[in-house]
């Protein structure tokens, strides 16, 4: 079955309005993290720390620079994931839709491709 990952993309508003009923949050997200156990899809989940906590490598220039903090100017933020093996992109997308979600989140759906999909390079 392939494998599709389901990206929590949060904004300061929508990730302001999760903290503000975090015990309520945390229970819903608990909650559909049993569901998916229960229905035998879920491979991992996994939540980011606080951005402001990140560092940020860029190569754009000849030697990497690292700087502190997200990326300059940000709209979204990556939150976190849940890795699910679903028989189809739809599947995916039926338990994106219910993930719980502050007003304003987003959840990107992308197919993680299998080992024979990706080019092998020849030794």
């Amino acid at each position: 079955m392939p494998k599709y990952m389901l990206i929590m993309r949060g904004t300061d508003e929508s990730n302001a309005a999760m903290m503000a009923d975090i015990d309520e949050m945390m229970a819903s997200t608990h909650q559909f993290i049993e569901e998916m156990v229960k229905a035998g899809v879920l491979l991992a989940a996994e939540g980011l720390d606080d951005p402001a906590r990140s560092v940020v490598v860029d190569f754009s220039g000849e030697v990497p620079v690292v700087t502190d903090g997200p990326y300059g100017e940000t709209k979204e933020l990556f939150g976190g994931f849940f890795l699910l093996d679903v028989a189809s992109g739809q599947e995916a997308v039926e338990w994106a839709k219910r993930v719980p979600a502050a007003p304003g989140a987003k959840i990107e759906v992308r197919r993680v491709p299998g080992n024979d999909e990706v080019p092998q390079v020849d030794e």
